[in-house]
């Protein structure tokens, strides 16, 4: 029987969607975003997806200078691999979004492959209080958002990054962006090996069905043969189902309180590095092994810690 390939643990640990309101759990100044990224390393997680928020409102932040004050402390704490995230706000525009990587040189960084409609504003009715004043008004109205990713964007992303050596996480909300992902190999902007992340249960997206991973997976096969490594995004509830059948078809996995605030049906998790714990535990019961952070490097092919600005 060959021997399955060691699983990639990404952790999401703040995101530029969910709200402090939501979860007093979710980090949003600069040392809870440190001290959580830390534990979760420790917890098994070898690659750290983050965002930027207000210290003094907790809002969403593409300011370098609120990178800078958690990810130098991160990096002096652990060696998991730092992947800053390209997504920003849904207000934002790409030059914005990506200020964080071309300051900080990351060895990863997020690359959503497609516009969308993104939403969440079903949200805004669950919680009578708001812990601040922007929330609910941002919350309300994300059914007239559209998350912006043009293929002019995205070439924008993809060219002023390049000289950086960092490697792309392309989130894959449904199925046109992976044929999205495949034009713009075609055309010289991306080149294989390639990291694929599938995103499933974003309201405008790809629904969170096992039916759904197999059609993304087997689309992927068609589209990049050998040339891709992917991994599972469930959010909310989907979480721990998805990044299970994921680690069992041979992918990686991703949770965090950027993707889901739970660790079990109605409950709430305490941090990120209990979701770690919990898929570790799940992925080594089933009989995978959790990559290190270094084998994550080779697995991906990163340019390494050495390397980056910060």
């Amino acid at each position: 029987m060959a021997k399955k390939p060691k699983t990639i643990i990404t952790c999401a640990v703040t995101g530029a969607i969910h709200t402090p309101t939501m979860s007093d759990a979710l980090p949003y100044t600069a040392d809870d975003i440190a001290e959580q990224a830390i534990a979760a390393a420790e917890a098994g997680a070898s690659i750290l997806h983050l965002h930027a928020r207000r210290p003094e409102d907790g809002g969403v932040s593409i300011d370098p200078a609120h990178f800078a004050a958690f990810l130098p402390r991160i990096k002096q704490s652990t060696d998991a691999v730092i992947n800053i995230s390209t997504g920003g706000s849904l207000k934002n525009t790409i030059e914005e979004r990506i200020t964080p990587a071309l300051t900080f040189s990351p060895e990863m960084c997020s690359m959503n492959m497609g516009s969308m409609n993104f939403s969440f504003h079903p949200l805004a009715d669950r919680y009578e209080t708001f812990k601040f004043d922007w929330e609910k008004d941002y919350i309300a109205n994300s059914d007239t958002y559209i998350f912006r990713n043009t293929f002019a964007d995205i070439r924008n992303a993809a060219t002023q990054l390049a000289p950086h050596g960092i490697k792309f996480e392309h989130e894959c909300y449904d199925v046109g962006h992976l044929y999205n992902l495949k034009f713009c190999m075609d055309i010289g902007l991306f080149k294989a090996p390639i990291f694929l992340q599938f995103i499933f249960g974003i309201l405008g997206g790809i629904g969170p069905e096992v039916d759904n991973l197999i059609f993304m997976k087997r689309t992927a096969d068609r589209l990049f043969g050998d040339d891709y490594r992917w991994s599972v995004l469930g959010a909310g509830g989907a979480q721990m189902p998805l990044a299970t059948t994921a680690s069992q078809m041979g992918g990686n996995v991703r949770v965090g309180l950027e993707d889901s605030l739970l660790i079990g049906r109605g409950q709430l998790a305490r941090s990120n590095a209990e979701q770690v714990q919990k898929i570790r535990r799940i992925v080594e019961d089933l009989g995978c092994e959790v990559a290190s952070p270094d084998e994550a490097r080779e697995i991906l092919g990163l340019k390494g810690g050495d390397k980056v600005g910060f």
